[in-house]
C-alpha cells in the first residue's frame, strides 16, 4: 500500500512534458495513442499497471493526461471500487475503505 501512496506522490510531481507533443504511446491493446486519452483511461491504466507492478506502463499512464486529470480519475476509480465492493459485501462504503486500508473504525 506504500508503493501507491509513494505512487501518487511521483505522479504530482512528474508534470507535463515541458516543450510540446508527447512521443507515441502504444498500451497493451496495441492501439496507438493519436487520439487524446480519456481521463478515465489514465486512470484505469495507471492503478491497473501499480497493481501488477508494471512501472513502465503506470508511467506511459501518468503521461497521458495531466497529474490533476489523473489524481481526479484514480479518485473517482477509488469510490466507484469501494461502492462496489460495499454493495457486494452488504456494508458500507465507509467499513469498506477503512478495511481496505486496514485502519480501525472510527
Amino acid at each position: 500500500m506504500t508503493g501507491f501512496i509513494r505512487d501518487m506522490a511521483g505522479v504530482l510531481h512528474l508534470g507535463r512534458r515541458a516543450g510540446g507533443r508527447r512521443p507515441a504511446v502504444f498500451h497493451r491493446g496495441g492501439r496507438p495513442a493519436g487520439r487524446p486519452h480519456n481521463i478515465f483511461e489514465a486512470a484505469a491504466c495507471y492503478v491497473a499497471a501499480g497493481a501488477e507492478g508494471d512501472e513502465e506502463r503506470g508511467a506511459q499512464a501518468a503521461e497521458w493526461v495531466s497529474p490533476e486529470a489523473l489524481a481526479f480519475g484514480i479518485n473517482e476509480l477509488a469510490c466507484r471500487a469501494v461502492l462496489a465492493l460495499a454493495r457486494e459485501r452488504g456494508r458500507s462504503p465507509q467499513e469498506v475503505a477503512y478495511e481496505l486500508l486496514g485502519l480501525p473504525l472510527p
